[in-house]
């Protein structure tokens, strides 16, 4: 027979000191603390030596987010007898600090008194992680809508006053700048709402053959307009790969946020390239954007596709490299960034090829 595994003593004897989370003991109907462990002294800021002993309701005086008494609120010892605790809340100490509690309420049986109480403790720091996520995205929102909306008011308000002073040109210099202004609030607010879809498991792909090179020539034109120079673009699309299998809205948006990436953070030549290759056994084709910058460090190379990643970047909302991803796993492929050959940043998307 094969030996099991033993626990080691002093495991076994302590064993709750190495739970990751906060751990406090009343007993009997004094609530008097009988466990503290040293987790728990740290999320709250209280001894051990000053809890134990104490009432329970004394030594944690835990209140609610307006400042209530949570004892007085949830009564474990004089509530209704069919509780036996409460999910996890966030609760403050007169100190200040935030914790998430849950409580179990032990009794012998159905309908007993509560014999003992027991709360599992957590800091705050997840939920405030969360809050300045948050936060970042709002600033980089208000930051990304407000200069292409200042353009829409700045050059409608121009056009409604001066109308008769301008010339056909000037008046369709600004309507085109007022066009564009607004395609990048509407970018905005759909990279918000695919990035909600996504978090939740929502985002549908309708994939169809599409003609690739026509759209990557596209892309590059819609960049020539907005002032990128011609030259800085290669596309380089063999003659056998003339269709790739995708939402035709989604792909728009996987190679533009590529491009965008490239542009914003690398330098010289932005590559757009596309090949045959294998995908979990099956045929599948690569759509690969390079540029000439200084390229992702290995340890930054799974970081760059997490949500608001903008590695010393001023400006943008973080969220584009996060998208491609979620639009090309919805797709059944997947994408990674890698070394181009002459050193830059290489993104490699891979879509299946369903023919």
């Amino acid at each position: 027979m094969a030996p099991r595994f033993r626990v080691p003593d002093d495991l076994a004897a302590h064993g709750l000191e190495f739970i990751p989370d906060g751990l406090v003991a009343a007993i009997g109907p004094d609530a008097e603390v009988r466990f503290m462990n040293s987790r728990a002294e740290r999320i709250t800021g209280i001894p051990a030596a000053e809890a134990l002993g104490k009432d329970l309701r004394e030594a944690l005086p835990f209140q609610d987010l307006e400042g209530a008494s949570w004892w007085d609120l949830a009564n474990p010892w004089h509530g209704l007898d069919t509780r036996t605790g409460h999910r996890e809340r966030l609760l403050v100490l007169p100190t200040g600090r935030e914790v998430l509690v849950t409580a179990k309420y032990v009794r012998e049986g159905p309908g007993e008194p509560v014999r003992a109480v027991v709360l599992g403790m957590r800091d705050a720091e997840a939920r405030r992680r969360a809050e300045q996520e948050s936060a970042a995205l709002l600033t980089a929102v208000a930051h990304e809508l407000r200069s292409p909306l200042t353009g829409v008011k700045g050059f409608s308000s121009t056009l409604l006053r001066n109308w008769d002073r301008f010339t056909d040109d000037q008046k369709r210099l600004m309507l085109e700048t007022i066009e564009a202004d607004a395609d990048r609030v509407t970018r905005l607010i759909t990279e918000l709402l695919d990035t909600a879809r996504i978090n939740v498991g929502r985002l549908t792909v309708h994939a169809q053959p599409l003609a690739l090179l026509p759209r990557l020539e596209a892309q590059v034109e819609r960049r020539v307009v907005a002032g990128a120079d011609r030259g800085q673009f290669v596309i380089d699309v063999p003659e056998d790969i003339t269709v790739l299998w995708a939402d035709p809205d989604r792909l728009e948006q996987v190679v533009a946020n590529l491009v965008e990436n490239a542009l914003r953070h690398g330098r010289g030549t932005v590559t757009i390239e596309a090949r045959r290759t294998v995908h979990d056994g099956e045929p599948a084709v690569d759509l690969m954007v390079s540029d000439d910058g200084e390229g992702i460090r290995p340890e930054h190379r799974e970081l760059v596709f997490s949500r608001f990643w903008q590695a010393g970047a001023k400006h943008g909302t973080g969220l584009g490299l996060y998208l491609v991803r979620g639009l090309v796993e919805a797709h059944g492929g997947t994408v990674r960034a890698e070394s181009a050959p002459g050193g830059g940043a290489l993104m490699r998307a891979t879509f299946p090829d369903h023919e």
